[in-house]
């Protein structure tokens, strides 16, 4: 007889096996469905940093999705990074799945550097949405019209600056681009040359684009303490450029907010209206409690709005520039239509512009063939399959799970290799050639393919000044071809002076030589 076992003792018994069986099935699920998408071999604790081309991180990761596909996973020393690498993917992510890739990850500049004011960076919540709404009730398609005199204004002085000392053209296309934004944005007249707002933005702006990196946002996050570092220290350069920076960044958002506080009334009088002083008068009908809100919202509405237009507009006018002097048919048939619609009695308007197909395309064509969007990283706001790949959730502020979109409108590819990729040849063929035919049919008509619709974003982070930024970039080129002509620069025996054209992270800022000269 076998002995009597208590089934109590029996169930007891069975418990650990059985939790023990849940628990390898639950892992064995969770492995199955977090898949991460396919991507280099890291190294232990510095992952995949040393494999990357840090000044033209873009090339590496065409590399790399040649080898794993659109979607990539790499790590640079403690970030995990998913890497968007073409256009399906990020429509499919971005726009599709808005809801889900709309937040920022944690950056460990923003704070140090005094870049927290551009709510750009900012992660997806309340504080973002009231941002966005002050920006949008300004510049969305129908309001951003109020703005196209003062625009055509600003293109008309650039032409006489660029006439009258042609040798420093870049100084004159920031100085355009820093007057639209003063002027729409604050209310603010700028002096056609060396105004002293405008200084204070592009000095601000250029000690940020120089210190405000991703290597340095990865450097501070692995090592926090350089922050603390006495001065005597090695290593504590980290910290005084931090500190100048946050000195810059607070000068360009106070200063020219106290402007139009102070200008307000006139302003208004004179039916001058700007953002800053639109939301100011909105402001006043609040309650006391709410205005402190609404006024740091509306500073980080104003600066996102300054940072986000002027390097960027700049940027787009340089490579303008060097297309009209690598491709001299082009400027030729561009001021062509141009003569034969305006004629030379007068200057071009924005009530031309439908009358003027090829400058259209000009202006896409420049868009897509050096896209100048700063590359800014996304983050998941919750888990997310694609694919059957798992991309994990990224908490504001404090994960290091991120996406980075390595695509047109975020991270720009060597202009050489974007449609030649990622199955875009069919669509671009020749990419590296400046073609604006290409958004032409064959009776001369424009196109519906339009570059801006991704190189201003994609999803809920879509850069809510496009309306201004287009109107801003044709004002300029219209002006420009209609007026002026762009040439290679010669030396003494007559030669072309040859130059390689180079580029940054995000931004075009090579300066090459060219001859701009009067066509009148």
């Amino acid at each position: 007889m076998f002995p009597l076992v208590d089934p109590r003792l029996a169930i007891l018994a069975v418990l650990p096996a059985f939790f023990f069986l849940i628990t390898c099935l639950k892992r064995f699920i969770r492995n199955r469905q977090n898949k991460l998408p396919p991507g280099p071999v890291p190294l232990p604790l510095l992952g995949n940093v040393l494999s990357i081309d840090t000044k033209e991180p873009w090339l590496t990761y065409t590399k790399w999705a040649a080898a794993y596909g659109d979607l990539f996973f790499v790590r640079l020393l403690g970030q995990k990074v998913v890497v968007i690498n073409s256009e399906h993917v990020a429509k499919a992510l971005l726009d599709k799945r808005s809801r889900i890739y709309s937040d920022r990850p944690s950056i460990a500049t923003l704070e140090p550097f005094g870049w927290s004011v551009v709510f750009g960076f900012t992660g997806y919540g309340d504080e973002w949405r009231l941002c966005r709404r002050l920006f949008h009730q300004t510049f969305h398609a129908n309001s951003a019209l109020k703005f196209r005199p003062m625009q055509i204004k600003r293109a008309h002085e650039m032409i006489v600056n660029l006439i009258d000392d042609p040798e420093h053209y870049h100084s004159h296309f920031a100085t355009f681009s820093s007057s639209v934004a003063m002027s729409a944005i604050y209310g603010y007249q700028t002096s056609p040359r060396d105004d002293p707002l405008v200084r204070i933005v592009e000095n601000s702006l250029a000690i940020g684009s120089q210190v405000a990196t991703p290597e340095r946002a990865i450097l501070l996050k692995t090592f926090p303490f350089l922050l603390k570092l006495p001065d005597w220290c090695w290593g504590s350069s980290i910290k005084r450029e931090a500190q100048a920076s946050t000195n810059l960044m607070t000068e360009m958002t106070e200063v020219p907010f106290r402007y139009t506080q102070q200008h307000m009334a006139e302003d208004l009088a004179l039916g001058q209206l700007s953002m800053v002083a639109e939301n100011l008068q909105r402001m006043e009908k609040q309650d006391q409690t709410s205005r402190p809100l609404f006024e740091s919202a509306l500073k980080k509405a104003a600066t996102s709005a300054i940072a986000g237009s002027c390097e960027t507009s700049t940027s787009f006018l340089m490579a303008f520039a060097l297309a009209m002097v690598s491709y001299p048919d082009v400027q030729k048939r561009a001021q062509a239509e141009i003569d034969s619609v305006v004629g030379r009695d007068r200057l071009p308007i924005f009530e031309d512009r439908a009358s003027l197909p090829y400058i259209e395309s000009v202006l896409r064509e420049t868009l897509r063939w050096q896209p100048v969007s700063p590359f800014v990283p996304r983050a998941t706001l919750s888990d997310d399959i694609y694919d059957g790949y798992f991309i994990p959730k990224g908490l504001p502020f404090s994960s290091n799970e991120q996406i980075i979109g390595n695509i047109i409108h975020q991270e720009r590819l060597s202009y050489a290799t974007y449609g030649e990729l990622h199955g875009m040849k069919s669509r671009y063929p020749n990419a590296s050639v400046f073609m604006p035919e290409r958004f032409m049919n064959a009776d001369g008509a424009l196109t519906d393919d339009d570059p801006a619709e991704y190189c201003f974003g994609l999803g809920r982070r879509r850069c809510p000044g496009r309306y201004a930024a287009d109107a801003s970039a044709w004002s300029a080129i219209v002006t420009m071809l209609a007026t002026v002509e762009f040439s290679f620069a010669k030396n003494d025996q007559g030669k072309v002076i040859e130059f390689t054209p180079e580029f940054t992270t995000g931004l075009f800022q090579y300066l090459f030589s060219c001859v701009i000269s009067s066509r009148y």
